[in-house]
């Protein structure tokens, strides 16, 4: 009885806590007005950096894609850094970059160690105001996003920007899409309050000198982009993800559950250091670290410590143990619900996965 009864209690907080959260951001901060003051002629030099490692069959795309971009040449250059390939990356960058009149710089790493040193790298050989990072397995939804983003930095108060994200590609596409239409809503509705402490790779943009306050990007986390953004934010600025700036993020072909983790993991590690810094961080940006970093750290536990419980009460006969596990698991016939417990699982495995090792190098997944 009492097993049942402590277990239902922690599945009820697993649940209504996140969902609180969520109708009360999305219900409350949402619907503030962005108190930005972007402007599309506010046009300073930007470095766009593309980490890679093995992505032969995608970063001409890439380069492309940021080609495309309507923001002027004489103020953008790219800086592609290639972390060790085994395949051709660097020299199809090389060739593409001789035939096309965007600036270029191509680096080699010659061991690999991790994203975060290889934006490093490359942060040391870039002279723009304005550092964009983006991942080579993604694309930019529009011509002008770019433009977009780097007018929001003409307002003093924000210190970097990201987009939201909708997946590319087939299955496990429609698992992506429902997460991502619940994670997207937060961090928009986070960055109207102040600020999310959730990036994207896909499109991250930093003002330079706010890079060379916080040393950099953090080699300690694999979520170089979140942490960035996040000792920016507690600096006082604000750190925005826009709800018109889209990207298209492609997903593994294979290996999706081992990405999913890694990413969890790397989460894990990002709230894990930023949890001690709470007390310091401004008044409008506490309440979302705390709120994540339960989210994160704390509220799967509570879902594996209830699922343990029931099995053991039900193991000795209970009726409403083993009506209650069977429930949870007959619901898992509802997307929403079954995409949830994933993401839940994900994150349990990555905090197991920090215990043995952090797993700062990411693992090269197929994607596309």
């Amino acid at each position: 009885m009492i097993f049942e009864a402590v277990a239902l209690l922690l599945a009820f907080i697993h649940f209504s806590i996140p969902l609180a959260y969520y109708w009360y951001a999305k219900a409350v901060w949402l619907k503030k007005p962005w108190n930005i003051k972007a402007d599309l002629n506010y046009t300073p030099r930007v470095t766009v950096i593309v980490p890679t490692y093995n992505e032969a069959t995608l970063i001409q795309q890439k380069l492309d894609d940021i080609a495309a971009q309507d923001y002027p040449r004489d103020s953008l250059e790219v800086i592609v850094v290639d972390s060790a390939s085994t395949d051709r990356t660097p020299e199809i960058a090389e060739e593409w970059a001789r035939g096309n009149n965007l600036q270029v710089k191509v680096l080699r790493e010659p061991v690999r160690r991790g994203k975060a040193h290889a934006l490093n790298t490359a942060l040391s050989h870039a002279t723009g105001e304005v550092v964009v990072v983006s991942d080579a397995d993604s694309t930019w939804a529009t011509r002008d996003t770019l433009r977009r983003a780097v007018a929001v930095l003409a307002d003093p108060s924000v210190g970097a920007v990201t987009c939201i994200k909708v997946p590319a590609g087939r299955s496990p596409g429609r698992v992506e899409e429902t997460y991502r239409g619940y994670y997207n809503t937060l961090r928009v509705a986070e960055s109207k309050k102040h600020s999310t402490p959730v990036f994207h790779g896909e499109l991250a943009a930093f003002r330079r000198k706010l890079l060379d306050e916080v040393k950099a990007f953090p080699t300690y986390t694999g979520s170089d982009d979140s942490h960035t953004a996040t000792l920016i934010a507690l600096k006082g600025y604000r750190a925005v993800a826009l709800e018109d700036l889209v990207c298209v993020e492609f997903l593994p072909t294979r290996g999706y559950t081992s990405w999913r983790v890694r990413r969890a993991q790397h989460l894990v590690q990002h709230f894990a250091y930023t949890l001690k810094r709470v007390p310091r961080a401004p008044r409008g940006l506490k309440p979302i670290l705390v709120a994540e970093a339960y989210l994160h750290l704390l509220n799967p536990w509570l879902l594996l410590a209830a699922a343990i419980l029931l099995s053991a009460a039900a193991a000795k006969g209970d009726v409403l143990a083993a009506a209650a596990l069977s429930a949870g698991i007959l619901l898992l016939a509802l997307k929403p619900y079954r995409t949830w417990i994933a993401s839940q699982l994900y994150l349990i495995l990555g905090s197991l996965r920090n215990l043995s090792g952090k797993g700062i190098a990411w693992e090269k997944t197929a994607k596309r």
